[in-house]
């Protein structure tokens, strides 16, 4: 299975000067669910944000110009090569917005949280996709001062 995990904005914001433009207790959560114990792929800029792996899951860093190597930690050159590398392996890429470009016609599953928030000066947004493509389902909520929902989208087989 191939999933891609996001949180996004309703202007469609995922970053904003390097970093997520939101703290939101337990909007996290649901990732750290779904990928521990299993396959993450993000983008260089997203990993050296991050500054380590994320424990307990192997960690492929997709970079053209950087190679990481460690324990569960390692590079590919392009998402296909990365989902390559997984094997069998659930995986789920983790961003940033190339990567997303690049996996949304791979993907199986896109969970996606909705925060229910307009960033009104963010510099990188979650790619458009067709969701046609996709039947959609609408999942918990949660959230104090800043809501959010999370909603999965399955690929029409």
């Amino acid at each position: 299975m191939v999933g891609l995990i996001v949180a996004r904005s309703r202007n469609n914001v995922i970053g904003r000067n390097g970093q997520i433009p939101w703290r939101i207790k337990g909007e996290q959560k649901q990732f750290k669910e779904l990928t521990t114990g299993n396959v993450v792929i993000m983008g260089r800029k997203s990993y050296e944000e991050i500054g380590h792996p994320l424990p307990n899951r192997k960690n492929i860093i997709v970079s053209r110009t950087k190679q990481f190597e460690g324990e569960d930690l390692m590079t590919a050159s392009s998402v296909e090569e990365a989902i390559r590398m997984a094997g069998d392996a659930d995986v789920y890429i983790a961003g940033g917005y190339g990567l997303y470009k690049e996996a949304i016609p791979l993907v199986d599953k896109m969970y996606i949280t909705e925060v229910d928030t307009v960033i009104e000066d963010g510099d990188v947004f979650f790619p458009e996709f067709d969701e046609a493509e996709f039947d959609k389902t609408i999942g918990e909520s949660g959230g104090d001062e800043i809501r959010f929902t999370r909603t999965l989208y399955t690929r029409r087989k």
